[in-house]
């Protein structure tokens, strides 16, 4: 152990550290003006002393490399029990003292007690750090406790920050930790408040509060270290106002979204059938929206048929129970959410109906519809009653027969009624991928409705994966991030902020045979719309149909990020659109923006007091945006043209021959736990090992493995190796 429990001796020879080199022994290689060697003390009984390799860290302390046998060092013993110096200067555990006092009166905020938080709390409290505060909105949940050591079973349904705070105390008793039971984006926790702050440290899960934390550290000059995993790959960067990129300095890929007419009519992943089911769940027990329509659409743009036509043929399948096409939970309120009822409703009638429209199937594999009569007929292997007693495998990964699911489906809708009955009148339930009766009826559904279109149906551990948007977490990716940005915090501290690199953990060793990849920290971009001098941005827009509240709620909040934006057009009048005040301007939000006068080239200004920042937004009209898309921000990057396809794949008339389903670690720049940084200057590569030798600049993306290589980052572990970088597969 390095400094040990005191000298020791071996073979008559006292050894502890440092030592300074006896010239012409121990010959290992050149020594320089910052490298020194110290002795190492082995406890182990039967092993020979050697010494380590040492350099000057960054912060101070040590940075430890080759080892060789101790010989012809100088019999000098350390200076007490357990202590340690090097070439002169007093260490505290890894840390010169100096920098040790720093830690100790440094104010740290930590957002998130999750998988990263958790370990990031311990680390920060046996580094040093004294007095930190943590904020946190979420609760402990069961799923929480296979790599978020500070929880234990007693503590599920409590608050992640107080009890991840309780827990580091253990570690530390004398450290001073606040805990914050909130959201970090409740106004209460202003530009003020973070002010207070030497140090911000990001272990969040979504993208909107990244943003907001991003925008409020850049509005109090605050240095701010943003993190993110997503299985085994994971990244840490430092994000400093003036010196480097923001957050949002670079387009974020958008979560993906398939149209409705895919989901409604024509599935053909099992991603489609699992949105549906997602949607099913909200229909009949949850929030009504009207975008999450899962009964067949009839304007469809691919179904070109005569609806005169069309009613005639789809009478049979409207004459069991009457049906009417009302609301899908008005109409199961009047079955007493008969289960037998609405399965031959979803699985039988409306399938029934989408084979009418004949002019989907032209090239597709017509859907099967399913009856639960026919279903009491088939034989099981795998009944609910004793599920996996024929199969092998944990119960959650073994995919069940249609009898099954037909049965799980009934099941669920049993329970989803009863609780949905407890919250009386106008009561809803609320989706969540980590309540069993929900999970079940989502993945009963969305298997019912794959077997219907030819697909091969899914696990609930798959399903889940999907319909959570999730990423497996590793235990220990997330305690190498958490590490990371100890050390990036650190070189902060210590003022060597030039010193601080993204850092790419990989999936795989690199061609060096590394699994870090560090890169230089790029300068903020002169384009960005949150941290460039004056915030811009152009957005294309039908005037005529956008109202008011689309700009607020999906321009504004969703897209830009912002908490309470106040709106007013630069037209020489300061006409208010929007105002954060409750009440002022809601008898505009369902008014058109051409009601205000807006048009072509008209100007907005945007102010979120909160966030103390201001965005000036260029508005331009156009009639001719794509189906189902709402706004276009100009300058954006395009999303991946779809491939074309062959003419063998044109040929097959099978439905989800292609799952689409990967495995849930395979499409990592999907998630938002990922924080990724693209570039504005892509170059394709062909080769793993290419890397652009002029663009200094270039980020790395992590991207989906049918997509192969990526764009490669130089490297600037040591400024030469430029050949250290890997694109993530």
């Amino acid at each position: 152990m390095l400094g040990g429990p005191g000298p020791v001796t071996v073979g008559g020879t006292v050894l502890g550290g440092p030592q300074p080199r006896d010239s012409g022994s121990c010959d290992v290689g050149r020594t320089t003006a910052r490298r020194w060697w110290v002795a190492l003390c082995l406890e182990d009984r039967g092993q020979s002393p050697w010494v380590m390799q040492c350099w000057e860290s960054p912060f101070g302390g040590a940075a430890y490399g080759g080892r060789c046998p101790a010989i012809g060092f100088s019999q000098r013993a350390l200076p007490g029990p357990g202590a340690l110096w090097l070439n002169n200067m007093a260490l505290v555990g890894p840390v010169s003292r100096a920098l040790s006092e720093r830690l100790s009166r440094c104010r740290l905020l930590v957002v998130g007690a999750g998988g990263i938080g958790c370990e990031l709390l311990k680390n920060l409290v046996l580094t040093g750090f004294r007095d930190i505060e943590v904020v946190d909105l979420d609760t402990i949940d069961v799923s929480n406790l296979n790599r978020q050591f500070l929880f234990q079973k007693k503590h599920v349904g409590k608050s992640k920050a107080q009890v991840a705070k309780e827990s580091a105390l253990k570690f530390c008793p004398e450290a001073r930790i606040t805990a914050h039971h909130d959201s970090i984006m409740n106004p209460g926790y202003n530009v003020e408040f973070f002010r207070q702050f030497t140090l911000v440290m990001n272990a969040l899960d979504n993208r909107a509060a990244r943003n907001h934390v991003n925008r409020m550290c850049l509005a109090a000059d605050i240095p701010l270290i943003e993190s993110g995993t997503a299985g085994y790959l994971g990244q840490v960067t430092v994000i400093k106002k003036g010196v480097t990129e923001c957050y949002e300095c670079q387009p974020k890929p958008t979560q993906k979204t398939f149209p409705g007419c895919t989901i409604r009519n024509t599935p053909s992943e099992p991603i489609h059938c699992i949105v549906w089911a997602k949607y099913l769940f909200n229909q009949l027990f949850g929030e009504e929206d009207a975008d999450q329509e899962v009964s067949p659409d009839t304007a469809d743009p691919e179904a070109a048929w005569e609806l005169s036509d069309a009613a005639a043929r789809a009478g049979a399948s409207n004459e069991d129970g009457g049906i009417k096409r009302v609301s899908t939970k008005d109409w199961a309120r009047s079955t007493g959410y008969d289960p037998v009822k609405i399965f031959n409703k979803l699985f039988r009638d409306d399938i029934k109906y989408l084979l009418t429209m004949d002019q989907l199937w032209r090239r597709r594999k017509a859907p099967v519809p399913l009856d639960w009569a026919e279903i009491e007929k088939f034989e099981t292997s795998t009944s609910l009653q004793h599920a996996g007693a024929s199969q092998v495998g944990l119960k959650d990964q073994q995919v069940l027969d249609v009898k099954s699911y037909a049965y799980l489906f009934a099941r669920s809708v049993d329970h989803l009624k009863a609780r949905l009955a407890e919250k009386g009148d106008g009561g809803e339930l609320i989706w969540d991928k980590d309540d069993p009766p929900a999970m079940n009826f989502v993945t009963a559904a969305a298997n019912l409705r794959m077997h219907i279109f030819s697909m091969s149906m899914k696990s609930k551990f798959d399903v889940k994966s999907m319909a959570g948007n999730i990423i497996p977490a590793i235990a220990t990716t997330n305690a190498v991030i958490a590490g990371l940005i100890v050390l990036e915090g650190l070189k902060i501290l210590s003022g060597n902020l030039k010193q601080c690199r993204t850092i790419f953990l990989n999936k795989q060793p690199n061609p060096r045979k590394k699994l870090l990849v560090p890169c230089i920290l790029d300068p903020p971009n002169p384009s960005c719309y949150v941290c460039s001098i004056k915030p811009e941005v152009t957005i294309k827009l039908n005037t005529q149909k956008i109202s008011i509240q689309v700009l607020q709620d999906r321009i504004l909040k969703d897209k830009f990020g912002m908490v309470a934006p106040d709106v007013q057009i630069e037209d020489g009048k300061g006409t208010i659109l929007i105002s954060s005040e409750e009440g002022e301007t809601e008898a505009n939000n369902n008014k058109n923006l051409s009601e205000f006068g807006i048009c072509n080239g008209s100007r907005l200004q945007v102010d979120d007091f909160l966030q103390d920042y201001t965005l000036t937004v260029t508005l331009l009209h156009s009639e001719d945006l794509g189906k189902d898309i709402e706004f276009e921000v100009v300058g954006d990057a395009p999303e991946k043209a779809p491939q074309k396809p062959n003419e063998e794949d044109g040929k097959a008339i099978t439905n989800g021959s292609d799952d689409g389903a990967q495995p849930s670690t395979s499409k990592a720049s999907e998630q938002d736990d990922v924080l990724i940084v693209d570039s504005d200057e892509e170059m394709p590569s062909s080769s793993g090992a290419e890397t652009n030798m002029d663009s200094r600049g270039l980020k790395r993306k992590l991207q989906d493995e049918a997509e192969g290589v990526g764009v490669k980052r130089i490297c600037t572990e040591q400024e030469e190796e430029e050949d250290d970088v890997i694109a993530l597969d």
